[in-house]
């Protein structure tokens, strides 16, 4: 793997973050993010690229389209051995995003409400999220993906060791996406298997 040059993060768990992007930005890697975790980033100091500035493509649809973009999907899942892949990013000016650090809108704890409303549940359904998680798990063999800020330390350590993380770790911190993107959309189907579309006020004169 290359040494990594760019990160993205976004995150509704924000836990650690400055102290990990603070050590990324101190080995040079830059730093791609959005919304509120921009925010958090910039207040403790550090220096920050919007997504819609990488991408010059703007957030929009309320927030419902942040990532979603060829610029942001070509940077995580061209093989960086692929001489073709690199050719058509060169073309398209794709330049390679290393590491993702995302996790999802928090669709549990919004629902835990007896009372949540069937619209807002959709609206705490994370698309974005999950595919960029999932891209980058697939590219595991040269991107470096973390769901879970109890991984912040390895992922540093091995930054500071060899500029990259090892195979290994990458297939681990994989591993732990599809897990997650999997409990996640379990989670998504059973509560909506729950609404009652004859009864729930979300339907009634549509």
């Amino acid at each position: 793997m290359n040494k990594a040059a760019r990160a993205l993060i976004s995150l509704t768990d924000k836990s650690g973050i400055e102290s990990f992007a603070k050590e990324l930005a101190g080995l040079g890697i830059e730093i791609l993010s959005t919304g509120g975790t921009a925010k958090k980033l910039r207040d403790s100091g550090l220096s920050v690229k919007d997504v819609s500035e990488f991408t010059g493509f703007p957030e929009m649809l309320d927030g419902r389209v942040k990532t979603l973009h060829p610029l942001v999907h070509g940077g995580i899942l061209n093989q960086r051995g692929n001489a073709e892949h690199q050719r058509q990013c060169a073309a398209h000016g794709i330049r390679p995003i290393d590491i993702i650090a995302v996790n999802l809108y928090a669709f549990e704890k919004t629902v835990a409400d007896p009372s949540c409303p069937l619209d807002e549940a959709i609206e705490n359904i994370d698309i974005g999220g999950p595919t960029m998680l999932r891209a980058a798990a697939k590219n595991f063999h040269d991107v470096t993906v973390i769901v879970d800020p109890a991984d912040y330390p390895q992922v540093l350590a091995e930054l500071r060791a060899n500029g990259c993380t090892t195979l290994k770790t990458r297939f681990r911190l994989a591993v732990k996406v599809f897990q997650l993107t999997s409990a996640y959309d379990t989670a998504i189907a059973a509560w909506l298997t729950k609404v009652d579309a004859d009864s729930n006020p979300y339907f009634e004169g549509r």
